[in-house]
C-alpha cells in the first residue's frame, strides 16, 4: 500500500497443498543497503517457485557487483523490478523442458517496493510471465493471492494521507475478513512500515493470531458490522408470494 508517508507492506504465512497439508512459511523478504536503499518482496503462488526466485536474488545481492547484478546495485527501482521479473520468468522457465509454462502449477506472483536513493518510492506487481505494472493515484495499493474478500475494505476505506498505524489497522481488518472466508490464508501476519527517504528498513514485525490487538480488532469489526446492517432498513416485501410465480 502505498502513502504520502511511504509504504505499507503486509503478507500472510500459510501455504497449503490440500486441507490436510498446511504449513507456515514467510512470504516477505528485505534487502537494504542503510543510507542508500531499502527494498521489500512478497509473494504468492507456488512455494518452490518464490523460495527459489527470493534464493536467486539473495544469492546475487552477495556477489561482486562486476559479475553479477544484483537488487543493492540497480541504480532505481524500476531496473530493480525489472531483475526481479527477470529471475522470476528465468525461475518458471526452468520447468519448460517438462511442460510446465506461467499458467501452471509453478506459477507465482510478486509485489516489490521500496526506494533507491535519488529517486522516489515506488510499488509494483510483478505477474508471472514476467511483466509488470506500477502503483500510481488510481491504483495505490496491490494484493496478490487470495484479493476477493479483503479488498473491498481497502477500496472504501485506503487514504493516502492516512498514518502507519492506521494503516495496519485497515490492513489487518483486510485479512481478517479473508481468512474468515478462506481456508488458504491465515496468521501469524508479517509486516513492514517504510518511511519515505528513510532508505533503511523500517518498522516490521509478525502479527499472531492470538494477538490481543488482532483479537479485539477482529471482534469489534464483527460487531460493527452486526450493528450497521441492523440500522440499515428492512426489505419490505408489499405483496402476499404467488405460488404460481417462477
Amino acid at each position: 500500500m502505498m502513502l504520502d508517508r511511504g509504504l505499507v507492506f503486509m503478507s500472510d504465512t500459510r501455504t497449503n497443498a490440500g486441507l490436510d497439508n498446511i504449513s507456515t512459511f514467510r512470504k516477505m523478504a528485505i534487502w537494504e543497503d542503510p543510507g542508500e536503499r531499502s527494498i521489500t518482496l512478497m509473494s504468492a503462488g507456488n512455494l518452490a517457485t518464490t523460495q527459489a526466485v527470493v534464493s536467486l536474488l539473495d544469492e546475487r545481492s552477495k556477489s561482486p557487483e562486476d559479475r553479477t547484478p544484483s537488487l543493492l546495485g540497480v541504480p532505481s527501482m524500476f531496473q530493480a523490478a525489472r531483475m526481479v521479473a527477470d529471475t522470476l520468468r528465468e525461475v518458471i522457465a526452468q520447468h519448460a523442458d517438462t511442460g510446465q509454462r506461467a499458467d501452471s502449477t509453478f506459477n507465482a506472483t510478486l509485489i516489490l517496493g521500496g526506494q533507491i536513493k535519488g529517486g522516489p518510492h515506488r510499488l509494483f506487481l510483478i505477474y508471472p510471465e514476467g511483466n509488470f505494472i506500477e502503483a500510481a493515484k488510481d491504483t495505490p495499493f496491490f494484493q496478490i493471492g487470495e484479493t476477493k474478500y479483503g479488498r473491498p475494505i481497502l477500496v472504501r476505506a485506503y487514504d493516502p494521507q492516512m498514518s502507519f498505524e492506521a494503516a495496519m489497522k485497515l490492513l489487518l481488518v483486510s485479512f481478517d475478513s479473508t481468512l474468515k472466508a478462506n481456508l488458504t490464508v491465515g496468521a501469524p501476519f508479517d509486516f513492514h512500515c517504510y518511511e519515505t527517504d528513510s532508505l533503511k528498513t523500517g518498522w516490521t514485525g509478525r502479527v499472531a493470531s492470538d494477538d490481543p490487538y488482532f483479537q479485539s480488532v477482529s471482534e469489534r469489526w464483527g460487531d460493527a458490522l452486526r450493528d450497521a446492517l441492523d440500522m440499515l432498513p428492512d426489505f419490505a416485501l408489499t405483496s402476499k408470494p404467488d405460488p404460481d410465480a417462477l
